[in-house]
């Protein structure tokens, strides 16, 4: 069954504050295999203009995706979270993520769509910090697959 479509343009209260700390970011490179010294050497980071280490690009994710969490709750949207795959992400950062952050997170659907029976949602994750500064936008694409028949 197609989502709703009056769903498009709800926006699901802020998250509460993350607070972005160094062990994460270091943890979070060594995960992924980068190994920028921006990531774990604060002097490496501050020779760059930064106050303090800075966080891989895709960091952000483990944030917006929690976010995206309220949509996929929303027993009104009514989306079968057991059929759901990550479709495609993408960020628009107005500056990296550095330890010490406090990050909130809004979400707004941006688009639902019915392809071949598969329910597409899109989430935008406005990613602000503790001044209301804005961070990073992330968006989320959400495919919920076709139920199978019998």
């Amino acid at each position: 069954m197609a989502l709703d479509q009056s769903f498009v343009g709800r926006t699901y209260p802020p998250t509460p504050a993350y607070e972005v700390g160094r062990e994460k970011i270091r943890e979070f490179a060594e995960a992924v295999g980068d190994a920028n010294p921006a990531y774990v050497d604060p002097e490496a980071a501050e020779a760059l203009g930064y106050p303090d280490v800075i966080a891989p690009p895709t960091f952000v994710f483990s944030i917006t995706f929690k976010a995206a969490g309220q949509v996929v709750r929303d027993p009104q949207l009514g989306l079968d979270y057991s059929r759901v795959v990550h479709g495609d992400q993408k960020f628009a950062y107005t500056r990296p993520v550095r330890a010490g952050d406090r990050l909130t997170v809004t979400s707004t659907i941006e688009s639902i769509k019915s392809l071949a029976g598969n329910d597409v949602v899109d989430v935008r994750g406005e990613v602000h910090d503790a001044s209301g500064e804005h961070v990073v936008t992330a968006w989320t694409k959400l495919v919920a697959r076709a139920a199978e028949e019998a």
